[in-house]
């Protein structure tokens, strides 16, 4: 103990880390969800999440919590890239007592099914369309509207995207994922000429070409380029909320 410090002075609160894991599926954005198996709000629908032990860091504590929720193995949990989001700290915000939470986002491509039974606090594991995002627990529809702006920002700044595409894509598979997690229609020429014109963002591969439907011609293939940034930023359309 410090000389002088009273620890009795302050009241005592507890941390927690909460989860908003998005992934691109069938052409529409997912989150990835768990049911509560216990109260409070047993049988609601929250992010995945949970404590923080007491020797633990709050990323661990969010891996950690994530393997024992969903059932994802060990493996790709590690492999994920967190970014923590934000913190949550209104007085009430839980009620069995004052828990300040850490918040952490992804967006990740490939991602598996979650285990049919989940662990720890939660009884189920899935993916949801965000659109059909059913009422969730605590402040979680703040966490992760919050969220979704944030990996939205993501697509506008870093060659995040073509990871959601084929090897070798067209720019109108590129342009699908953008439309998919910002939920909007982009204007297919100003499209293609952003992303032509961004140094490092996709490459085009020689001689290569796809048909894509219509009486067109085949569209020409891509694959990413050499850059992780983008500059300039590939900025969604004014207007657009996501």
């Amino acid at each position: 103990m410090t000389a002088g410090y009273d620890r009795s002075a302050f009241e005592p609160f507890a941390v927690t880390v909460d989860l908003a894991v998005f992934t691109v599926r069938g052409g529409r954005l997912h989150v990835l969800l768990i049911r509560r198996g216990q109260e409070p709000y047993e049988g609601a629908w929250a992010l995945p999440g949970g404590f923080l032990l007491p020797r633990e860091s709050a990323e661990a504590a969010a891996r950690r919590e994530l393997a024992e929720e969903t059932g994802l193995s060990e493996a790709v949990v590690a492999s994920l890239h967190l970014e923590q989001l934000r913190t949550y700290s209104e007085p009430d915000r839980d009620p069995r007592m004052r828990v300040v939470s850490v918040a952490f986002t992804a967006l990740v491509p490939d991602m598996p099914e979650p285990a049919a039974e989940g662990g720890g606090d939660a009884a189920h594991a899935r993916w949801v369309a965000v659109g059909e995002v059913p009422d969730l627990a605590f402040d979680h529809a703040a966490i992760l509207a919050d969220a979704r702006a944030r990996v939205g920002s993501k697509l506008e700044y870093t060659c995040l995207a073509t990871a959601f595409c084929p090897p070798e894509f067209t720019l109108g598979e590129l342009q699908a994922v953008y439309e998919t997690v910002w939920d909007t229609v982009l204007d297919r020429p100003n499209f293609r000429r952003k992303v032509l014109a961004t140094p490092g963002f996709v490459e085009a591969v020689p001689g290569a070409a796809r048909l894509t439907g219509g009486r067109g011609k085949p569209a020409a293939l891509y694959r990413p380029g050499p850059a992780t940034a983008l500059h300039p930023p590939l900025l969604r359309p004014e207007g657009s909320t996501r």
